[in-house]
């Protein structure tokens, strides 16, 4: 499993406890993953199946396809590309860059897991850059399941910004 942006490693724990061989988990800042690195020991995991890398994830992804190396499983969860919709244009370059280092890095039969917290990017169009990513991939991918908030999260009928949490859960054909 590769985890991208991965800050506490809140799906790392997730796959090792569900019996992931390895994990890479990748995020900014150091200190985040020191705490990872803690919630693995506190959660009483095998840390030899976790190997936490301090860098840029966008660079990461970038050397990880340049090694050819293959993932069963990738989370790729940034932080918010687009505050509002002014910000969209450069938020889904970000977006297709690394969905389609993303797709590069899967084994046929992998999933990917994508997400966006960004309010300035639909629903609808961030399904267009992932499908925009598949496609410079040279992959088919199917849509599993489409993830939005929690019910404990509502959304204000006239404020459509507040549902900005979404989700995709993609399968790269065999």
């Amino acid at each position: 499993m590769l985890n991208c942006f991965c800050y506490t490693g809140g799906f790392s724990l997730y796959a090792l406890r569900g019996g992931a061989k390895s994990v890479l988990s990748i995020d900014s800042s150091q200190e985040a993953l020191q705490l990872a690195q803690q919630n693995v020991e506190l959660n009483q995991l095998d840390a030899a199946k976790a190997e936490w890398q301090c860098a840029d994830v966008f660079e990461a992804l970038r050397k990880l396809r340049d090694q050819n190396r293959k993932f069963d499983l990738i989370v790729l969860d940034p932080p918010k590309f687009a505050p509002t919709a002014a910000f969209a244009e450069k938020a889904s370059r970000a977006y297709k860059d690394i969905n389609l280092l993303g797709f590069k890095l899967l084994r046929p039969g992998g999933l990917l897991f994508t997400y966006s917290c960004s309010g300035g990017i639909s629903d609808d169009l961030f399904q267009k850059i992932i499908a925009g990513a598949a496609l410079d991939a040279g992959v088919d991918a199917q849509i599993v399941n489409k993830l939005h908030a929690a019910p404990d999260h509502p959304v204000l009928l006239n404020f459509p910004e507040g549902a900005y949490l979404k989700g995709l859960v993609l399968r790269v054909a065999s």
